[in-house]
């Protein structure tokens, strides 16, 4: 196609901003317009809970760009508050609502770019409609929140969701001082993560005086005469509260590529190639609205997170400008903060490897568990880190990782999403080069040693039992931890033989039956497998150690 070209884009944000400004650069001949129904073209939306929170201050720091920028920038024309209302494929041309002159016109077009976003979900539940149920994703609904809890002093609030939005709304409300009460329809908070990743966030929030109740689901609301609100939920409780916040994830805005014949997906987005083309060769789509491939599953999935988006706009405007780009998938990578505790994850997570396989076919993968601090132990305010890295057991390749801590947890996370990327397995793990000084990490970063633990079990050095395959009655169990750490707390039938007299007790151990190791974390029970195993025992290490089986049990996941 050539330069001198019009291109509209419908939708600002990350997707639709990100096209526009790419779309400049690669032509200045270009006609480029920009609608958007709100009064905002390209803001933090990932900002919104802390502007509630009062930690960013002022709403124009969460402008990213205006549309004075995108003029005299970009020579981008915005035109903000024009709705877009429908799309003619055949004129190729589109209709617009301009809200504050109350008019409606036409805009052809030879490019059209869809970046509509995503809209909260509100199911259709009894009383949805109520004063005080607010959902949060434009800078007008952060507004309508503040104001809300300003006038109507709000003292306590139900957050219906424990994904992204709801920890962060969890944690700013409850810092501004109110009493948050989180109902989760499942049995873990932040559902992309696997159950036991999960329970150390659950009692973190406890321990911050968060009213947590997992397998909630809310069922219905009532309004007291004094305002406040009732929420019903399927365990038959009833929670009043001021304010409702629902966060209880988003769906993707298709109305309009609906309403022009563009096919949609499986998963309910707009569908699109590996160049975000729609079914019409002249209409591409980006961001929260699309679906795209799963680089890891090898499956249609919606997402809605900024980087992609990002790179999608990107993409879009290079293939309308004449370049071949593609986008490789996408991999989920994502992390929030709730309080003093970060989570994180990349890639397929165990339950759905287990549930959706890899292009349809069983995944045959392992995992491992590891408890490292985040930096060196002996420089003061070293926080542990608990990580899980799932792989491929044909080739050692790297599927997914998650992690959680106080501190270090994006740093690892990235360096495991950018492998995941290239392609690589466990053994490059082993082997990658990573920056070392005593206040950031470790000589053997915690991710040589996530990667050295599942190399050794994939070259039978050191095989691996999880917690929820251990057996007390078939298996001896081996705690090789100190006397002290035993009689705090053990698995019930353990063996109790410390690590530094185990050469001196192997005469205790039966050599007919298999033997499984633990210590606290695992590293000490890996030491004591090595030595077994050459002494000729039949042995495998419990990964993650009783740090671990804290974490299974605690959601039902410990030895059966």
């Amino acid at each position: 196609m050539a330069n001198k070209k019009k291109l509209l884009v419908v939708g600002g944000v990350a997707g639709g901003a990100s096209c526009a400004a790419r779309a400049r650069r690669l032509s200045e001949e270009a006609d480029i317009i920009i609608f958007e129904r709100g009064p905002y073209v390209s803001f933090a939306n990932c900002g919104l809970p802390y502007y509630v929170g009062n930690v960013i201050k002022e709403e124009e720091d969460l402008l990213v760009a205006t549309p004075e920028l995108f003029r005299e920038r970009f020579n981008i024309e915005v035109r903000l508050e024009n709705e877009v209302l429908s799309i003619d494929r055949h004129k190729r041309q589109i209709e617009v609502h301009n809200l504050n002159r109350n008019t409606v016109y036409n805009e052809s077009y030879d490019a059209l770019v869809l970046a509509p976003g995503s809209a909260p979900f509100r199911p259709p539940l009894q009383g949805i409609d109520l004063e005080g149920i607010l959902t949060l994703r434009t800078i007008p609904d952060s507004r309508q929140m503040k104001q809300w809890i300003e006038e109507r002093k709000v003292k306590r609030v139900v957050v219906v969701g424990g994904g992204f939005i709801g920890l962060e709304m969890t944690e700013n409300l409850a810092n501004l001082g109110l009493d948050v009460t989180v109902l989760e329809a499942s049995d873990q908070l932040m559902p992309p993560i696997d159950p036991e990743m999960a329970a150390p966030l659950h009692d973190h929030l406890i321990t911050k005086k968060i009213t947590l109740n997992l397998g909630h689901a809310v069922t219905e609301f009532e309004q007291n005469p004094d305002g406040s609100i009732v929420v019903h939920t399927s365990a038959g409780a009833k929670h009043v509260a001021e304010l409702v916040i629902l966060a209880i994830g988003v769906r993707p805005e298709t109305g309009l590529a609906r309403a022009a014949g563009l096919e949609i997906g499986e998963r309910g987005g707009i569908r699109v190639d590996d160049q975000m083309r729609t079914s019409d060769k002249h209409i591409w789509a980006v961001g929260d609205a699309i679906e795209v491939r799963d680089f890891i599953l090898d499956q249609w999935t919606t997402l809605p997170l900024a980087g992609p988006a990002n790179r999608q706009g990107r993409i879009a405007a290079d293939v309308i400008f004449g370049r071949n780009a593609r986008f490789r998938g996408t991999q989920g990578t994502a992390i929030c903060k709730a309080f003093d505790m970060t989570v994180a994850i990349t890639g397929a997570s165990e339950k759905m490897l287990k549930r959706c396989g890899i292009s349809n076919k069983p995944a045959r993968f392992e995992k491992i568990y590891l408890h490292p601090g985040h930096h060196a132990g002996y420089y003061p305010g070293a926080k542990p880190i608990t990580i899980k890295l799932i792989f491929s057991t044909e080739d050692g390749k790297i599927l997914g990782a998650q992690a959680t801590g106080e501190s270090g947890v994006a740093k690892r996370i990235d360096v495991m999403a950018t492998a995941i990327q290239m392609g690589a397995t466990v053994f490059d793990l082993e082997e990658a080069e990573l920056c070392y000084a005593p206040q950031y990490g470790t000589a053997k970063d915690p991710i040589n040693i996530a990667g050295m633990i599942a190399a050794n079990a994939l070259r039978g050095d050191a095989p691996l039992i999880h917690w929820n395959n251990v057996h007390p009655d078939k298996h001896t169990i081996l705690d090789v931890r100190e006397p002290d750490e035993f009689n705090a707390d053990h698995l019930e039938g353990a063996v109790n033989i410390p690590l530094g007299q185990l050469r001196q007790k192997t005469g205790e151990l039966n050599r007919d039956g298999e033997i499984l190791t633990y210590c606290a974390v695992g590293q000490r029970s890996y030491y004591a497998s090595r030595m077994l195993r050459q002494c000729g025992f039949k042995v495998r290490n419990v990964s993650g150690g009783y740090k671990s089986l804290v974490a299974y049990e605690s959601v039902g996941m410990g030895p059966e």
